[in-house]
């Protein structure tokens, strides 16, 4: 018994520690906004800068706080309502589209409801809290990366939804990882157009978590799938292969496009992934691409990574490049038991980078989240978690498809190979690329 207290203990502590680091971060991520920038909700899938931070703080208010500190008092009565994001078990909510404005309350009343649930966690965490509370605390640890991811997703779109296109960070010299001030590494003459492949033997592979540590609900319970043999490409797909395949007519061929991704194409007039406009006055052709570092010339980026493409535009390279998108059981299974590095959030860039010049896979994490080839689906025995916290992730298991590895705006520390995001197959608002299969 004295063991498994001290095991509770151990995890009480290393769960407080995780907690303040990622609300601090959270904070400091919108350091670099105004008041005003945190107010902009620029299409429908965003939401404000300013929302994200209350609705985080919500989370552990309406999942902890409640059920498991005695005697505690809600900051706001109509807060557990106003800040709601999906649950309708626990109450109703606003319409997405209406959070733009939510002017009142302001942010000085946001940030004093923050730390009202930050005080009310540290007084939870000093009582010794029952494993469930920790378990709640850890998911809402975890959510608030997802949104810290958002914050930054979000803000990219509204300011390029700006006339002005105000860079989030400062151009120029990028910091990574490895250096401090590091140019962005210009395009490399030298380089092959292609990819390389590597093969896979396939076979009988277990795909799902494993292991102690944190998982969502959708990355259990582990078991068996069958793989024939494949073979993935080393690195992501650059913004000058993309740029051949518009070039070839890539946006004005329908025998290389899904039905429901041809009328997005024709509805919506794409001609090139999101944040990449061609510039007037300039030679046809002549691009440039919007990033959270500013606009850049598309020349600058033509190894880098091709991004912000939808499933229907993956899907289409990959059918004009004589491949396919792989299935998430193929990623996955290439990538488990390989080290988490890559260029995620941790590194500082905030864009997609040009690939190591190492032989054999490259980019498994970071980057750019990758289209894969799967429907969003439960796995065999799936079980959402009890009461409103089962909406979490269960209930959007249709119509959307699976997205691997992570971003250049995912924290390190959130991203492993079981990970399985999903977006609806239209979504180009994400860091997303692509990596071809065959």
């Amino acid at each position: 018994m004295k063991q498994a207290a001290a095991t509770v203990v151990d995890s009480g502590r290393e769960i407080g520690d995780c907690y303040r680091s990622v609300r601090q971060k959270t904070l400091t991520l919108c350091e670099q906004l105004t008041h005003e920038d945190m107010m902009v909700q620029s299409c429908a899938e965003a939401s404000p800068a300013k929302w994200h931070i209350a609705h985080t703080a919500w989370f552990f208010e309406s999942f902890v706080l409640r059920e498991f500190l005695p005697g505690y008092r809600a900051f706001n009565p109509d807060f557990p309502w106003l800040f709601n994001s999906y649950y309708e078990g626990f109450s109703a909510f606003p319409e997405k589209r209406l959070r733009s404005s939510f002017s009142r309350p302001g942010l000085d009343q946001i940030l004093a409801y923050r730390a009202h649930v930050d005080d009310g966690v540290e007084r939870l965490l000093e009582t010794g809290p029952v494993e469930e509370a920790l378990r709640r605390i850890e998911l809402g640890v975890n959510h608030e990366e997802q949104h810290q991811e958002l914050v930054l997703t979000d803000i990219l779109h509204a300011f390029f939804t700006n006339p002005l296109r105000p860079a989030y960070a400062g151009g120029g010299k990028l910091k990574d990882s490895r250096s401090q001030n590091r140019d962005l590494a210009p395009p490399d003459p030298g380089r092959s157009r292609h990819p390389e492949f590597q093969d896979f033997e396939g076979g009988l592979r277990q795909v799902g978590f494993t292991g102690d540590g944190f998982c969502f609900d959708n990355e259990l319970g582990r078991h068996k799938v069958w793989l024939d043999p494949y073979s993935l490409a080393n690195r992501l797909v650059t913004c000058g292969e993309y740029l051949a395949f518009m070039g070839d007519g890539g946006y004005c061929r329908p025998e290389l496009w899904l039905s429901a991704g041809w009328a997005t194409v024709k509805q919506s007039g794409w001609r090139a992934p999101l944040y990449w406009s061609e510039e007037s006055g300039k030679r046809d052709g002549d691009w440039s691409v919007f990033t959270l570092r500013g606009t850049m010339p598309l020349d600058d980026l033509l190894d880098a990574p091709v991004s912000h493409v939808s499933y229907y535009e993956a899907d289409a390279y990959a059918r004009w490049a004589g491949r396919r998108l792989p299935t998430e059981f193929e990623w996955e299974a290439a990538a488990e038991g390989e080290p988490i590095q890559g260029n995620l959030l941790d590194s500082g860039r905030l864009l997609p980078a040009n690939p190591d010049r190492n032989r054999g896979i490259v980019q498994r994490f970071g980057d750019c989240w990758e289209w894969t080839g799967s429907a969003y689906l439960p796995y065999p025995g799936f079980k959402p978690l009890e009461g409103a916290l089962g909406e979490y992730n269960g209930k959007f298991m249709s119509g959307q498809m699976v997205l691997r590895g992570g971003s250049c705006v995912t924290p390190q520390r959130h991203i492993r190979s079981s990970y399985r995001n999903f977006f609806s197959p239209e979504t180009r608002w994400q860091f997303s690329g692509i990596r071809l299969a065959t």
